[in-house]
């Protein structure tokens, strides 16, 4: 074995941490391409409706497969039925209008606060659309132009001069010529130079290649199909403004954090669940103190308790996967830690979220705990008395 071959083994899909969309649901994926066989845009595995129906579930409702039908890609047999799960907590509208912007072959941006599974949704997005969730760009203060149009393999270069065997396709490009998805991650926190890149890729739906001007390789068209979902944080720091001319490109849809707490806390719930159990250990945090965790970052988040009782919010975003990596914390220290009890751990995690950006916001925090947690406890219930009594630890 070779060195390189030691610090890089191979990882089999089944090893890896995360699957991408098209691997943790292949079997939905192949099972809703075969169940509606109406009408799909150019380049679509599935139709629209099947999209829609991938991210938002079919309502517990169990979907038969005609008989004529049971047979998918590869000649692998389908199954006669199936129930396809919710994978996005959201209004369904709000996918509707995302799926009709796609098949309009039009820009998508999701916007919205960090932490409310806009990256998730662009994944399914392109997995239940194109067949694949890959081609994608994450935006950084140092991401380049090339990461939008193309490179050079320079020994090529070197070698051959400007050819198109010596082009290196970005991504983007990659969609382009097969008609896909590109994903383009936190586009805001790209340079405005570099954003605007993308400006007449969306308008002109063709890639100029000056250094093989006069050729027939100079200038490259997008293949019907072709489209863009980006991804922006618009409160998060580090962010670059767009452009006038790159917003008209694309068709704003916001995000919102989950409304309803019985449904956030189910969510975070099965995710903390999931990520323990890839840990090997079973989930043993009690309910209640679930529900008392997503109160804490519901209050903190909106600057209201349920209550009605005004709450000062944190500068820090209390988002709902901020609360699944608590949960989850609460969960590997049951598990691994014998004699801890996850109640008692709950101030210091989530004065780990507070302060990450703003120290102020650790009086924040204590305040309240003075306020809504001290009210909770003097009405009788033990589970805010046990916390209050840990204010100690927030110091």
């Amino acid at each position: 074995m070779t060195v390189t071959e030691h610090v890089r083994p191979t990882v089999a899909p089944e090893a890896a941490q995360v699957l991408s969309a098209e691997q943790r649901y292949a079997d939905e994926l192949a099972f809703l391409a075969a169940y509606d066989d109406g009408a799909r845009p150019p380049g679509w595995a599935l139709t629209p409706r099947a999209v829609v129906t991938f991210i938002q579930g079919s309502d517990g409702e169990a979907l038969a497969l005609p008989a004529d039908r049971r047979t998918g890609p590869g000649g692998v047999d389908l199954p006669a039925s199936m129930t396809i799960a919710a994978k996005f907590v959201g209004e369904r509208s709000l996918v509707e209008r995302c799926v009709v912007t796609l098949a309009g072959e039009r820009g998508l941006l999701l916007v919205g606060e960090p932490g409310t599974a806009k990256s998730m949704l662009s994944e399914l997005l392109a997995a239940a659309v194109c067949g694949t969730s890959a081609l994608t760009v994450q935006g950084t203060a140092g991401t380049t132009e090339d990461a939008f149009r193309y490179g050079w393999n320079y020994a090529l270069l070197l070698a051959q001069g400007p050819t198109p065997q010596a082009l290196v396709d970005s991504p983007v490009l990659t969609a382009m010529r097969t008609g896909r998805v590109a994903r383009i991650e936190e586009v805001t926190r790209c340079l405005p130079e570099v954003q605007d890149a993308l400006v007449s890729i969306l308008s002109d739906r063709r890639m100029n290649v000056p250094e093989l001007a006069g050729t027939g390789d100079g200038l490259i068209r997008a293949t019907p199909g072709f489209t863009v979902i980006a991804t922006a944080n618009l409160r998060d720091r580090g962010v670059s403004e767009m452009s006038s001319a790159l917003k008209r490109r694309f068709n704003f849809e916001t995000v919102h954090p989950i409304g309803d707490a019985d449904t956030e806390t189910d969510l975070v719930r099965r995710q903390a669940t999931a990520a323990v159990q890839r840990a090997g250990a079973p989930y043993a945090v009690d309910d209640a103190v679930l529900d008392a965790l997503v109160t804490v970052f519901r209050d903190l988040r909106t600057g209201r308790s349920g209550e009605g009782w005004d709450v000062e919010r944190p500068g820090t975003v209390m988002s709902t996967a901020e609360a699944v990596q608590v949960a989850a914390s609460l969960g590997l220290a049951a598990a691994f830690l014998p004699g801890s009890d996850p109640l008692d751990l709950v101030p210091g995690h989530l004065l780990g979220v507070v302060r990450k950006d703003d120290e102020n916001d650790h009086a924040r925090l204590l305040g309240y705990w003075d306020g809504p947690v001290r009210r909770r406890a003097e009405d009788g219930s033990a589970m805010w008395r046990r916390l209050w009594d840990l204010r100690a630890s927030l110091r």
